[in-house]
């Protein structure tokens, strides 16, 4: 049986809340540059697969990482393009001085860390809905 590579979800929540509480620290003390944190965080995962933020919580986690309900990597690693995407336009906004274009960029990001805690990944479904797409379309092509 091929073992399906996978992040355990208390780690994946641990990242979406750094995501949201620097978003929220961010608009409430105006120091764009707590985006840094998770932005860092997620470029160093997407880049080099190394999330310090996960790795940091991971020395928590109770059980087996295999104990917990699982989390997609390839999932994650789109959602996790889209917050760093997010998260760098925000704080190269704030940086510039384009306010209105950073408070785009982090309330996007910000909705999207918090319905994911709550239970509905945005990004799983953009994802899902590209694949579709493309799917149809090669029928089409066919």
């Amino acid at each position: 049986m091929t073992k399906i590579p996978s992040i355990p979800r208390p780690l994946v929540r641990v990242n979406q809340w750094t995501i949201f509480i620097s978003v929220v620290l961010t608009w409430v003390t105006g120091l764009y540059w707590i985006l840094a944190i998770p932005l860092v965080a997620n470029l160093l995962g997407f880049a080099v697969n190394f999330n310090p933020i996960m790795r940091f919580a991971k020395l928590f986690l109770r059980k087996d990482p295999s104990k917990y309900i699982p989390e997609d990597v390839t999932q994650q690693r789109f959602n996790s393009s889209i917050a760093t995407f997010c998260l760098a336009g925000g704080l190269l906004s704030f940086a510039l001085g384009w306010t209105v274009a950073g408070y785009v960029f982090t309330i996007m990001v910000a909705v999207a860390s918090f319905v994911a805690i709550l239970g509905f990944c945005v990004g799983c479904f953009i994802h899902f809905q590209a694949k579709q797409y493309l799917y149809r379309r090669s029928l089409k092509a066919s």
